[in-house]
């Protein structure tokens, strides 16, 4: 019996646009926000330490320059605490000019106390009180007494989509460990984005490195079993239909980019864009009707 059977399905379980990354590129390009006021919707990135948050940031907007950047610092020594230490805007270019939403970074989350981000601290910068290059305190969680901290924030300055970055290659230990703290958190925030009404999806990053089918070809993404059942365990441990979960490839080790890891990547955040936009569009209404 041919071993593929157990690994693969006969047909893709997710169409996928393959060879359509100029088309993908062009309309994010082209994309307008329904709230014309506002100048972009902000995006805001999560993770454990080590997930590949800074990597996929890196990697969105290496598919607009049509090279490898590395503006987001990405720790590559052994050192498993937390690299991004500040609260940083990404704004994502297209030639000199500046699309309309941008990604947001955060110190990661870890599981002991005192070291990664501080949850409330996540939910602070949904809410859009934390400013531009505050410096997390893993200690404390940033108060109004902080010069870091926004007492009125704008539209502009809140979250309007909430990415989770998870490891593929990670996931299994994740899900079958209940006194994962990490999760624990991750499920707390889960639920202050849900009272907020901001909508949220999870980047399974890694999927090459869980599964040896497509780590050979990536079009195997959605015909490889492991992925799927990945993706599974995604949802299961955060909550988040599958629907809203992208497996994609972060450029890491390439130094030009490569068709197919586009396509994965744009598709991922053409959903979060639109997803992003209709959320301002509803906080925008209600903002206008209670003046």
């Amino acid at each position: 019996m041919n071993h593929i059977h157990f690994t693969e399905y006969g047909k893709p379980w997710r169409k996928t646009p393959w060879g359509e990354e100029e088309q993908l590129g062009k309309s994010l390009r082209e994309f307008k926000l329904n709230t014309p006021n506002i100048k972009h919707v902000r995006i805001l990135v999560i993770g454990r330490v080590g997930s590949g948050k800074s990597s996929f940031i890196n990697s969105v907007n290496s598919v607009f320059q049509k090279r490898i950047t590395t503006e987001a610092l990405v720790n590559k020594t052994s050192d498993s605490r937390t690299f991004t230490k500040l609260y940083k805007t990404y704004y994502i270019r297209n030639g000199q000019s500046v699309l309309p939403f941008v990604l947001t970074d955060t110190m990661g989350l870890e599981s002991e106390d005192g070291h990664g981000v501080h949850q409330d601290d996540v939910v602070k910068a949904m809410e859009g009180c934390i400013k531009e290059r505050y410096k997390f305190n893993p200690d404390s969680p940033v108060s109004p007494q902080d010069e870091g901290y926004r007492s009125d924030p704008s539209l502009q300055d809140q979250t309007y989509c909430l990415v989770y970055v998870l490891p593929a290659d990670k996931i299994s230990l994740t899900v079958n460990n209940d006194d994962d703290e990490v999760i624990k958190q991750i499920k707390y925030i889960k639920n202050k984005a849900n009272e907020l009404e901001i909508p949220q999806v999870v980047i399974m990053t890694r999927a090459d490195e869980a599964c040896p089918l497509v780590k050979n070809d990536i079009r195997k993404i959605y015909t490889s079993k492991k992925i799927k059942k990945k993706l599974e365990e995604c949802s299961e441990c955060t909550g988040i239909p599958v629907s809203h979960v992208f497996p994609v490839k972060s450029y890491h080790e390439e130094i030009d980019t490569q068709a197919d890891i586009d396509v994965l990547i744009l598709r991922a955040l053409t959903h979060i864009v639109h997803l992003a936009n209709d959320a301002l569009t509803v906080k925008s209404n209600e903002s206008r009707n209670s003046e």
